[in-house]
């Protein structure tokens, strides 16, 4: 009953420590949460995905809900990441079920892809101002059609990531948009972002839990310690270096996926 109980209180202060770090830094969410269950509490790959991503759902929500309120919102470009990312998480979906979710052979498919997208997003926060410098110097502005087929292309793209590993929509999401959206506004990245990985985590979190890979009291838990979290680390992030705190989740994530990777 005590061990139940510390393990309870062991989700409560995952939830935590993962709310900071997204009200640190912004990004971290699926990143963070997803190993944490799969490594530390021994759930299975595909079933911690499944429950993160609509625990992702409910965060995100209440974030979009204050970008809106504020008009940090660009709807054009949710619009455009939406029409690629959804029908690719369906799809990748489909194709998760079609090799059997609770089998060994996508437990460890959804580990290596997970490893994969957690060495891609600790790369993209350390190198994020080197990888705009080269696109600006080699590539240029995009024209407004190439605009619109490389924001679709990244949906789609993100679309197959998070719905399989839950990670991708923070730091490989703000990067390609500050690629393809040189003009705008830093919080309207940011904003449409978030904004546009509510309905993206919830379709793909609707089809996990349609395929039976939910924990809805798991879900619960996290939440309780994941709002205070988030609070406490908007509050913090004023007073922090940002460069420090992406070379500090870098680091963290790097290690995860080598985890990850060789586990």
């Amino acid at each position: 009953m005590q061990f139940l109980a510390l393990i309870q209180w062991g989700y409560v202060a995952s939830g935590l420590l993962v709310g900071a770090a997204v009200g640190l830094t912004g990004v971290g969410g699926g990143s963070l949460m997803t190993p944490i269950l799969i490594l530390i509490f021994g759930i299975s790959p595909v079933a911690a995905v499944g429950t993160d991503l609509l625990y992702a759902a409910a965060t995100k929500t209440v974030g979009s809900a204050v970008h809106g309120a504020h008009s940090t919102i660009d709807w054009k470009v949710v619009g455009r990441l939406a029409l690629g990312s959804i029908p690719a998480a369906v799809l990748t979906l489909i194709a998760l079920n079609a090799l059997g979710l609770d089998s060994h052979k996508t437990n460890h498919l959804v580990s290596y892809v997970l490893a994969a997208a957690l060495f891609i997003t600790a790369s993209a926060l350390i190198f994020r101002k080197k990888l705009l410098a080269y696109y600006a110097e080699r590539i240029g502005t995009p024209t407004p059609a190439q605009t619109f087929r490389y924001t679709v292309v990244t949906g789609a793209v993100l679309g197959v990531l998070v719905s399989s590993t839950s990670v991708g929509a923070g730091a490989l999401g703000v990067t390609a948009l500050i690629l393809l959206y040189p003009k705008l506004p830093a919080a309207k990245l940011v904003g449409s972002d978030i904004a546009h990985a509510v309905p993206l985590t919830l379709v793909a979190g609707a089809g996990h839990w349609i395929l039976g890979n939910i924990n809805f009291a798991l879900m619960g838990t996290l939440l309780m310690g994941s709002i205070p979290g988030i609070l406490i680390g908007s509050f913090l992030a004023p007073r922090v270096p940002e460069q420090v705190l992406r070379r500090l989740m870098a680091f963290i994530l790097a290690l995860v996926a080598v985890k990850l990777a060789f586990s």
